[in-house]
Formats: C-alpha cells, structure tokens, sequence
C-alpha cells in the first residue's frame, strides 16, 4: 500500500515581487494613509489573509515596498554619479531623476515623497522611513560632491553638503510637480538653469 506524504504548508498562488510592485503603485498614486486594504488587495490580487500572513500589517507591507524601490532608486542614483566629474554627475542625476518622474510606466512623481506627503500622527514612522530614505540619497550625492571638492573640481568656496542638499531639494520639487502633471521638458529646463547656478563645467 503506497503511503503519501503529507504536504508541508500550502504554495503561495502568487509571485512576491509582482504584487509587491503592484501594492507600489497603489501606494503611489494614494499615498501611505489613502491606500486601502480594499483598493491594495484588489490591485494585488490576494486576498487579506494571504497579504497578513506574506507581508504582516499594511505598515511591513509598505516597508517592503519602500525597500524595494528605494534599492533601484539609489542605483539610478549610483550610477548618474560615477560621471568623471562634479558638473557631469550632478546634471546626469537631476536629468535622469526629471525622466524618472515623468516615465510612463508607473504614476507620476516620486513614491518617496507621494507616499507620505500628509501623514498623521499614529502613522509618523512612514513619514520617517520616507525621511530616511531621501536622506539616504542625499548622503550617496554629498559622499560624491565631498570626493569633487577634495580634487578641486568645485568651485571654490562650494561646500558639498549645502550643494547636494541643493541639488535635492530640487530634485524633490521635481516630484511634486510631476505628480501635478508637469511636463518632462518643464522640469528639464528647470535642470538647464540650476546648473548654470550650481557649478560651471571644467575644461
């Protein structure tokens, strides 16, 4: 008589990362409190006890979601850097950040900032970890702009902190204006006049 092994545990009916993307964009366009359990597992196509017991509460949900697409930001990010020098490196990651938040295949702006623009206070750790995540940026572009100004390739009396914090912050306002349906040529020449402000290209 064949003897069958019991299953251990039931396979899970859906890919982890696609419904994680999916529970990004709903979180985009809605924002942390905006987003519904109702409206997230529709859009995730699971239902609540598959999304408690994957993810936990809608706040780890949101913290995976964060993860995720912090990682790829900071990447963009990286790489618009590795230009040779401070000029080239600020303009390849306000241009490649003013693509990004008008690309057409997620919603316009920036999840760093459209998730948690109004939060209240029983929810202050999203606004935090979205704080922490721009910072995060802002310290890979300070890191960089501190390696210019040591090999002399600012201006002088450019400090590296107050220009990345700069550069930032325009970066920022970028996003909120995609998300209020700015056009990319808009904020591209947004990116023309602040870096004739920022720092003059070396021959």
């Amino acid at each position: 008589m064949r003897t069958e092994t019991p299953a251990i545990g039931r396979p899970r009916a859906f890919d982890e990362e696609t419904v994680l993307d999916r529970a990004a964009e709903v979180f985009w366009r809605h924002g942390y409190e905006g987003a519904s359990m109702t409206v997230l597992t529709g859009a995730m196509g699971i239902n609540r006890p598959s999304l408690y017991a994957t993810f936990g509460s809608k706040q780890q949900l949101f913290e995976r979601v964060f993860a995720r697409y912090h990682e790829r930001q900071v990447a963009v990010a990286r790489a618009a850097l590795e230009q040779p020098t401070a000029y080239a490196a600020i303009e390849a990651f306000l241009r490649s950040s003013a693509d990004g938040l008008t690309a057409g295949d997620h919603p316009p702006g920036c999840l760093s900032v459209q998730g948690g623009l109004a939060c209240s206070p029983e929810n202050a750790r999203i606004a935090e970890i979205l704080a922490a995540g721009r910072a995060a940026t802002e310290a890979v572009l300070e890191e960089r702009l501190s390696r210019a100004a040591q090999e002399g390739d600012l201006p002088p009396g450019m400090d590296a902190r107050t220009l990345a914090r700069f550069v930032m912050a325009l970066s920022e306002g970028h996003a909120v204006h995609a998300a209020a349906g700015a056009r990319r040529e808009d904020l591209q020449a947004s990116v023309d006049i602040a870096l004739r402000s920022v720092a003059a290209p070396r021959s």
